[in-house]
């Protein structure tokens, strides 16, 4: 219990966080802007702003994530933090959709841009501070298991590659003088956010879906079952499902008929233990039935 309360802690802290350094980031963005008068960086600017939306969503589904079961939510609200990321993916698309609009009005009425030494001194200072969040939100929410804290983490990361994307535009435009290239390359990486943003959906929809989990964690589940099930005679119908970090996992557990149910008690005891150190924050519920139950195709269990 200590362990995930402190996941928890840090969780509503790296969203906190995210919502500090996403006006940072959108401050120097918009300063870049306006010194330089980029469609580029204008675009990049705007991406920014879904920023901020997509860490506020971040913040609102981990601390309703956090909330204990209760009579109306017995499994725990674990699934907000799936929301939050399915709406994040909507709002990158958003982005790049508005990318590409200002694009488009780029390649209508190119212009030389003003200033573009100090606009990409800005711009990268922006550029840094994103990708080091990027890579902090990704590491600690795959660790932490927040479906909600990873998708930050690759917005973030999509806004990186458009404000490199956007760098390399400017620098190309200034030193060949084709202006046509700043509003061009944000087009392009304009593609790339949409591809980003459509995956972020996808895999949210399918956890919303009670997908099982991958099959290098089910190998794990039906391992650990049958080396530590002595004294049972197999498991079968195994499901699993994830809720945010939570792993479900739920099988029945077939026991000799003249097993009592103190000791077939201590088997699913042993069993869970083994089950929650390969799998921390599982949920496991295990249904113990009798020999002539056996279905002969489940799980072996080893003596």
């Amino acid at each position: 219990m200590h362990a995930g309360g402190l996941a928890l802690t840090v969780t509503s802290k790296l969203a906190i966080g995210s919502l500090i350094i996403g006006l940072a980031v959108f401050a120097l963005k918009g300063l870049a802007y306006w010194v330089t008068g980029s469609v580029a960086l204008l675009s990049d600017a705007l991406e920014s702003t879904v920023n901020l939306a997509t860490a506020s969503a971040a913040l609102i589904a981990v601390r309703v994530a956090e909330r204990p079961a209760d009579a109306n939510h017995p499994y725990g609200h674990h699934k907000a933090e799936f929301f939050s990321a399915v709406l994040e993916g909507v709002l990158i698309v958003i982005a790049a959709l508005f990318i590409l609009r200002e694009a488009w009005q780029g390649f209508q009425a190119p212009r030389a841009i003003a200033a573009p030494v100090e606009g990409l001194l800005i711009n990268a200072a922006a550029t840094v501070l994103n990708a080091g969040w990027c890579w902090v939100l990704l590491r600690w929410g795959r660790r932490v298991r927040s479906p909600a804290l990873v998708a930050d983490g690759k917005h973030l990361l999509a806004d990186v590659v458009t404000s490199v994307g956007v760098a390399a535009g400017i620098l190309l435009a200034w030193v060949t003088g084709w202006w046509v290239l700043d509003p061009a390359l944000a087009a392009l990486v304009a593609v790339n956010i949409l591809w980003s943003g459509s995956r972020v959906i996808r895999d949210s929809l399918v956890a919303l879906m009670d997908e099982a989990v991958p099959e290098d964690t089910l190998q794990t589940i039906r391992d650990v079952i049958s080396q530590e099930a002595g004294g049972a005679v197999e498991a079968h119908d195994l499901r699993t499902r994830h809720a945010g970090r939570i792993i479900f996992i739920d099988f029945h557990l077939v026991i000799p008929g003249e097993t009592t149910v103190a000791d077939a008690h201590v088997v699913c005891d042993r069993v869970e233990a083994a089950l929650l150190k390969a799998v921390p924050d599982a949920n496991i519920t295990i249904h113990v039935e009798p020999e002539h139950k056996a279905k002969h195709s489940g799980i072996v269990v080893l003596d």
